[in-house]
């Protein structure tokens, strides 16, 4: 079952544009983006765009160093792209959802492989609790508790705009 969920995902870009903004004025420089595939990806284009960062911001798949490989295989979402050098970088990364933790920790693998940043920084729309490894945001927009059944992804329009789904999975 597919549901709109009442956030305004729009409202909380721009909360998260706002604290992404401070976070990279207060980081030295230099600072990338890389915003995991898909939702994050999505919002780390447009931060790099409304923010006027230089270059392209990267993407980043956590499909490599999952810890649950077996049972999901290869993703179909894009592969790792980081058009920068990760070597001595501030790299802020970019997630809609942040729940478990587990998806992250198979990003910072992923990062390491290309690279030992300076510095590994975490901005999400909505943390949605249930984590089960100590991974925190360093900027997030909102907090809400969503049943385990229950996923909520980041989806986007042809004009790029933001909206969340909540999707109920039978058991």
């Amino acid at each position: 079952m597919t549901q709109n969920i009442q956030l305004d995902a729009e409202l909380l870009y721009a909360d998260m544009r706002e604290g992404v903004q401070a976070l990279i004025a207060a980081t030295p420089q230099p600072v990338v983006l890389a915003g995991i595939t898909s939702g994050g990806a999505w919002l780390a284009e447009r931060l790099q765009r409304d923010l006027g960062l230089p270059g392209d911001a990267g993407v980043i798949s956590s499909s490599m160093h999952r810890d649950d490989f077996a049972q999901r295989g290869l993703s179909i979402s894009a592969q790792t792209v980081l058009p920068y050098e990760v070597d001595g970088a501030n790299v802020v990364l970019i997630d809609d959802v942040l729940y478990t933790g587990r998806t992250l920790r198979a990003v910072i693998n992923e990062l390491f492989d290309y690279g030992r940043p300076a510095s590994v920084q975490l901005a999400v729309l909505v943390d949605r609790g249930g984590r089960e490894l100590p991974i925190q945001a360093n900027v997030c927009a909102a907090t809400m508790t969503l049943p385990a059944n229950q996923l909520l992804e980041l989806a986007r329009d042809s004009e790029g705009r933001f909206r969340f789904v909540l999707e109920t999975k039978e058991n």
